[in-house]
């Protein structure tokens, strides 16, 4: 369970354990997690075409799950590189708002190529732990903190690469949407705190199936469409409800 911001932990207090081992034991829960959703993105690489160490190569050099989905989905449809290259700037640009936040709350004897290289272990689930620390996080306890979720997002997708060669398709089919899920499970909670985040969303849905049902929008490539669908839904969220506090879009 992830410390309360504001409430000092037992791994907060200086002395009780090593930093790399408060690290590894709040890492732990997130690597679990990141197994069974990067299984099924090894099942759906699969069935996409990749070879089993293409699909692993992909999850060891990104650790990122839904611009690895969308990527490897631009790939399949045959999309341009300039495609893949914008909707991944687009779907990942929120890591950069992780790393400018998490930079305030990181040691002040962090150098910076060092703080470059633990950018890349950044995701949602560790950035929520490592921002949440009460004392400032060092690199050895970020290490420890994206050391296991990395090999269990890399494991899983070598276990659901290989598998899905030899699962039925039908179990295959089906475990493919649980990466969908973790999608949900994402904006779900911020939908149910905020009816604007909920109006955007809705938003973005709609636009999605307009451009997928409507013939001659869906001939546009699924890059793209991801793109225009996250562009258009932003937009039109400013517009509809602007932040003219500065703060957070919260009712």
């Amino acid at each position: 369970m992830n410390p309360v911001r504001g409430q000092e932990s037992a791994s907060d207090r200086p002395g009780r354990r090593s930093e790399w081992g408060d690290g590894l034991r709040y890492g732990f829960p997130i690597a679990c997690g990141y197994f069974f959703v990067s299984f099924t993105f090894g099942i759906l690489g699969a069935s996409l075409g990749f070879r089993w160490w293409e699909t692993v190569l992909i999850s060891m050099t990104n650790l990122t799950s839904a611009g690895q989905v969308a990527g490897v989905r631009t790939i399949a449809a045959g999309g341009s590189v300039f495609e893949l290259a914008l909707s991944q700037f687009i779907i990942n640009l929120r890591y950069s708002l992780m790393g400018i936040s998490l930079a305030q709350n990181v040691s002040d004897d962090v150098s910076a190529p060092r703080r470059m290289f633990l950018g890349f272990g950044i995701t949602d689930e560790i950035y929520a732990v490592a921002a949440s620390r009460r004392t400032p996080v060092t690199t050895a306890f970020f290490l420890g903190l994206m050391t296991l979720p990395y090999l269990g997002w890399t494991l899983g997708t070598l276990a659901g690469a290989v598998l899905g060669d030899v699962l039925p398709k039908t179990v295959t089919d089906v475990m493919t949407l649980a990466i969908y899920g973790m999608f949900i499970a994402i904006v779900v909670p911020e939908a149910k705190n905020s009816r604007k985040v909920l109006a955007v969303v809705g938003i973005a849905a709609a636009i999605s199936c307009l451009m997928y049902y409507t013939p001659v929008l869906k001939d546009i490539s699924v890059g793209f469409a991801i793109i225009f669908s996250a562009v258009a839904a932003a937009a039109l969220g400013a517009w509809l409800f602007p932040d003219v506090d500065g703060g957070a879009c919260r009712e």
